[in-house]
């Protein structure tokens, strides 16, 4: 039984003093593929270098967090540019809006986000999605691309039912995390409105941690603790949950290797 962690963030920066053993633990768990979500101009070095610990089971994203998104947004931009032919590069990510805590840089996001997207359509690349407080915005400038140009993940899917049911109309299939296990969690109605077609599973590790973890530091090795909330939503096997959103990720992000 294998698993991929479409969304985390296995490296130095949050693991410190134990990222080798995050990782084989995670493997240890069935979690052959992790792909690192980049956040601003520092994270591809250290992408890289985990890239470089284990070549088989990590994959990266290049692109300009939301959060990070400031004055110095341009040259931010034109430093991530430099990553996107990176060893192990498998889509854009994660970017998107969010005003959930700020909106001073708000036409800044807008601009990012679209200048992004436009990376992932001229390089064939799948998205990964970053959306809090932003939806009617963030679906506003996707409809600036014509249909089958853009495609990836919903990220930490934060949405109502409506946004879920554009997103896997349009080629998006709904990031799962360990917010499904949380109590009186709204994703658990999501995951069961889209159908297991339609969802990937994620960590976002180190956040997010799912039952019975939560409140500490999240790991890839949590997945099955997801995959099995899943399972349980669906009433079919771990498994089946393995297989379906194995499968669902590599039909994604093409560039996986098995």
């Amino acid at each position: 039984m294998t698993f991929v962690d479409t969304h985390s963030h296995l490296y130095r920066e949050s693991y410190p003093d134990n990222l080798e053993e995050v990782v084989q633990r995670a493997v240890a768990a069935g979690v052959d593929k992790m792909i690192l979500g980049c956040v601003n101009q520092d994270t591809p070095a250290q992408i890289q270098e985990a890239v470089a610990l284990f070549p088989q089971n990590m994959y990266a994203l290049v692109g300009l967090h939301p959060e990070d998104t400031k004055e110095d947004w341009e040259a931010q931009l034109e430093s991530l540019k430099n990553h996107l032919d990176d060893k192990q590069v498998v889509g854009i990510g994660e970017i998107g809006l969010d005003y959930y805590w700020d909106r001073t840089y708000e036409e800044q996001q807008k601009e990012v986000f679209f200048r992004q997207l436009c990376w992932a359509r001229d390089l064939g690349l799948p998205l990964s999605l970053h959306i809090r407080s932003a939806y009617p915005d963030a679906i506003a400038i996707l409809k600036q691309f014509r249909p089958g140009e853009l495609s990836g993940v919903m990220h930490c899917f934060s949405g109502g039912t409506q946004e879920a049911e554009w997103a896997v109309n349009h080629n998006f299939a709904i990031g799962v995390g360990g917010t499904v296990t949380f109590k009186n969690s709204k994703v658990q109605d999501i995951v069961a409105h889209v159908g297991l077609e339609n969802i990937v599973l994620e960590t976002d590790a180190p956040y997010l941690a799912p039952v019975p973890h939560r409140g500490k530091p999240n790991e890839s090795a949590y997945i099955p603790f997801i995959a099995q909330k899943v399972a349980d939503i669906f009433q079919v096997s771990l498994q089946t949950v393995a297989d379906v959103t194995t499968e669902n990720a590599y039909r994604i992000f093409t560039k996986l290797t098995r």
